[in-house]
This record gives structure tokens, sequence and C-alpha cells, in this order.
């Protein structure tokens, strides 16, 4: 990525927590037709302190769709705002089984984060249809449980070799 194109992807995300929302659609816009190459600067974006700057950055990285992001956004299932977390679900759910890797990982590295399984568990129901159904279930059950941190990992880790093992993921 040359310098310009550089210097205007920051530009845009620093529109992203513009008070004037016709300034932060355009900037969203633009970032997602800019497409895979603003992905690290978004995620940069989701650390921010600013609230509206993070829920365009989840936004923008779910429009993107590219699956690279999903590592990103599972991240996001922990934001302290609802909204964020909302946005990194729903960009995980548009990615289908290309966000279930990633949103395993975390699970089995940070099964004693409550916002990751809650957010897990919105993702996962989504995607809960159809083959999936029967790989997702036990995830979805582990993380409805009374000690999640302890059973959330055997069974998440179960389920991921189970997928590979079917070439779903």
């Amino acid at each position: 990525m040359d310098q310009d194109t550089s210097s205007h992807i920051k530009d845009l995300i620093g529109a992203l927590s513009s008070y004037n929302d016709l300034s932060r659609v355009e900037a969203r816009k633009a970032l997602v037709a800019f497409g895979s190459q603003t992905i690290p600067f978004l995620a940069e974006a989701l650390k921010d302190p600013n609230f509206l700057r993070r829920w365009e950055a989840a936004k923008t990285l779910g429009e993107i769709g590219d699956p690279k992001a999903a590592p990103i956004l599972v991240k996001a299932l922990e934001d302290d705002k609802f909204d964020v977390r909302w946005l990194a679900a729903k960009g995980l759910i548009d990615m289908n089984v290309k966000s279930l890797k990633p949103l395993f990982e975390a699970l089995i590295e940070h099964a004693d984060s409550v916002l990751l399984r809650q957010g897990a568990h919105h993702v996962l129901h989504d995607l809960a249809k159809g083959e999936l159904r029967i790989y997702l279930a036990p995830v979805l059950i582990s993380l409805e449980c009374m000690d999640c941190a302890v059973q959330v990992p055997p069974v998440v880790s179960h389920t991921l070799d189970d997928l590979t093992k079917a070439g779903i993921i």
C-alpha cells in the first residue's frame, strides 16, 4: 500500500468518530470499498476509547466480510459496549463457518470471559442450522452451563476437531 492510500485510510478512520452521521457513513462506505487492506487500521480503531469509532469499525469489518477480520471481531465480542459486541457478532454470523475456528480458539483460551461466551452463544445460535446444528449443539449447551470456564474448552476443542475432520472448516 502506498503512502497516499495509507494516509487516506487513516483520515477515513478518523472520520468514523465524527458526530456528523453522514460523514461517518461516507467514511465507512469508502473503507468498505478499500476492502481488506483496511483491516489492520480498523483493528486499531476497535481499541480506541471513542465509542463511535469502535462501533463504526466493527460495522465496517462486518461489511467487508473478509475472514481475516474474524479474530478481530471475536476480540470485539468483549467490548464494554453492547452495541459494538452486537455488530461484532453480526459480522461473525455473516462470515458463517469461516468465523468458527477463531471463535472456537478464543473460547478455548478465554472460557472465563462472560462477554465472550455470551457473544459466542449469539453467533453459534444463529449458525446452528442445517448440517451445523449437530456440531454446534453441544457447544451451545456447554455455553449455558453453571461452570462454563471448565466445561467449554474441552467441548469446543472436540467440536473444532469434528468440524475439521468433516471438512467444514
